[in-house]
């Protein structure tokens, strides 16, 4: 049986920001367009699911306390921290 690929589908992450975030606003400045500011002075992500970019994984790595988690969406990696 001869299955033929179709194409590719995007990789996506899963982005999450934990309890330990204590707002200094690192991922609000590397990648705003993915993270916002809730009223306790604390980051969440705008979509809990995106597109793989490197200013979201970049924002992750920058974190001061790695609050932020990237795992891949179809496997279930971790990519950061």
């Amino acid at each position: 049986m001869n299955e033929r690929a179709g194409p590719a589908r995007p990789v996506r992450w899963v982005v999450a920001v934990g309890n330990g975030c204590i707002g200094s606003g690192t991922c609000l400045a590397t990648a705003p367009s993915y993270f916002v500011e809730t009223s306790e002075g604390k980051s969440r992500p705008v979509n809990d699911e995106v597109d793989a970019n490197e200013p979201v994984r970049d924002a992750a790595a920058f974190c001061p306390v790695e609050a932020i988690t990237v795992t891949d969406a179809r496997t279930g990696e971790p990519l950061e921290p």
